[in-house]
């Protein structure tokens, strides 16, 4: 049953992720309106009481509030670009992947449709939509963001506005988002390494997460050595990192396990011992990664 004092929000682009958002809006009391390229994907939500637009324009122009949740930029100015007439006035807030590039030529595309323009990020999995501890963060319009807060926290608690540049979202989306393939390939590994003894993937899962535990706690002291770029306190220091390619070596010997991956990330380490930073923390590579910028 829809609430007469929640805002009306739309919803483009029905994968899991959209769908999600759309299910926690239609859940909370949101008049919903809802479409995909594919209208199968929009049959779930008409049933649970969203209403389906027929086209993109439609599904624009019935609400003050659009959120988009497409690939990337390029498909989301490409989803919109029929309904261009219905943009002036609205608010338009992206949920999607996509670079800082990409975000300021979506910024600046709304401007010219006069639009409203909010880029964030959600930083769960879709079945996390709505949990009071899932993350969103936005940078652009300031009033979007204050006007709309209280729909927003829908669809996760833990909100941030980040600024009125319109690419800082997708900004820190990259900065963080950096670590999930590593860490992935990371556990991949092990699993492999645990399988070769035949021994199963889930038996490591408990060490795993606390071996996750141990790096949130670090992080902090890691980001201050970095600001300050002040190495000098090491506990693990670049050399100590450096040493491990021999246990890698003897690794992949014994178990048949790939571990080549790795080779690219001691090659910065080298560079960093090579620029005397051998005997401070690992977290001294930051300088090598640099490439040159302050």
């Amino acid at each position: 049953m829809h609430d007469s004092t929640a805002t009306p929000v739309t919803v483009i682009g029905l994968g899991s992720m959209g769908s999600a958002l759309a299910k926690a809006l239609v859940g909370a009391g949101h008049p919903t309106t809802v479409w995909n390229r594919t209208p199968e994907r929009a049959e779930p939500l008409a049933r649970a009481g969203a209403q389906v637009a027929a086209t993109v324009a439609e599904a624009v122009a019935a609400s003050p509030l659009v959120i988009t949740c497409l690939t990337d930029f390029d498909q989301t100015r490409a989803a919109l670009a029929p309904a261009e007439g219905e943009l002036p006035g609205r608010a338009l807030v992206t949920l999607n992947t996509g670079s800082p590039v990409g975000a300021r030529a979506t910024a600046e595309w709304a401007a010219a449709n006069r639009a409203r323009f909010l880029a964030g990020a959600i930083k769960n999995v879709p079945a996390a939509v709505g949990a009071e501890d899932t993350l969103l963060y936005f940078g652009g319009e300031r009033s979007v963001f204050d006007e709309y807060q209280a729909t927003i926290r829908v669809l996760g608690g833990d909100t941030e506005y980040l600024g009125e540049e319109p690419d800082l979202a997708a900004l820190y989306e990259a900065a963080v988002g950096a670590m999930l393939l590593p860490a992935l390939m990371g556990f991949f590994q092990g699993a492999a390494v645990i399988q070769s003894r035949g021994l199963k993937a889930a038996s490591m899962v408990r060490f795993t997460q606390k071996w996750i535990d141990m790096i949130r706690m670090i992080v902090p002291a890691f980001a201050e050595q970095i600001d300050h770029r002040d190495y000098t306190n090491a506990s693990s220091s670049v050399n100590l990192f450096l040493a491990a390619q021999k246990l890698d070596t003897e690794l992949a010997e014994e178990t048949g396990v790939d571990v080549t991956w790795h080779e690219p990330m001691f090659d910065r380490l080298r560079s960093a011992a090579a620029l005397g930073y051998g005997d401070q923390e690992i977290s001294a590579v930051t300088e090598v990664l640099r490439q040159g910028h302050p």
